[in-house]
């Protein structure tokens, strides 16, 4: 016979903690019939009733049909059903911490790249206070240079004469 179970195996207050705040409504619904469903079960004995065959034996007239029925009564098992779910549960959590650290790990160079950037500009000097040499120094990529990058007013990468292609009409016009 399946073992019995006597209390729930839920941790309620770490789930309640996990469960945001929209939801605890119905978080409290379900705990109070799981709880309830609990109650009832614990209500029943573990064990089913004890059938005093010999008293039936001697209230029915019919000869044999109370041990015809005492053998199929005993003879019926009621599997309990085997747990055939653990181990793929178990191989899915093993997956998902691996995927899990992996994330952690990625988030924490993220973050510690982020914090490095952080710290750069904040060693720099407030923009209000920076003047253009200031700024090529800082942003040497982004920084105007008319000796060895000159451009032409607006400045942008899309208003440079490299950026505009030949029409090859144009030249057979004439």
């Amino acid at each position: 016979m399946a073992k019995r179970i006597a209390t729930s195996s839920v941790n309620w207050a770490a789930l309640a903690e996990r469960v945001p705040p929209e939801q605890r409504g119905n978080l409290t619904s379900f705990k109070t019939r799981s709880d309830s469903y609990l109650r009832r079960v614990m209500a029943n004995p573990p064990e089913p009733p004890k059938i005093n065959w010999a008293h039936y034996k001697q209230i029915v007239p019919i000869p044999g049909m109370v041990d015809t029925f005492q053998k199929q009564y005993e003879a019926l098992k009621i599997p309990y059903p085997s747990d055939t779910q653990t181990a793929q549960v178990e191989a899915q959590w093993k997956e998902i911490k691996q995927q899990i650290e992996s994330y952690v790990q990625a988030s924490n160079a993220n973050i510690a790249k982020y914090q490095k950037e952080i710290s750069e500009t904040k060693a720099l000097l407030p923009y209000d206070q920076m003047t253009m040499e200031d700024y090529r120094d800082a942003y040497p990529e982004q920084a105007l240079d008319p000796i060895n990058r000159p451009t032409f007013w607006p400045h942008t990468p899309e208003d440079q004469p490299e950026n505009f292609k030949a029409d090859p009409n144009a030249a057979s016009a004439h």
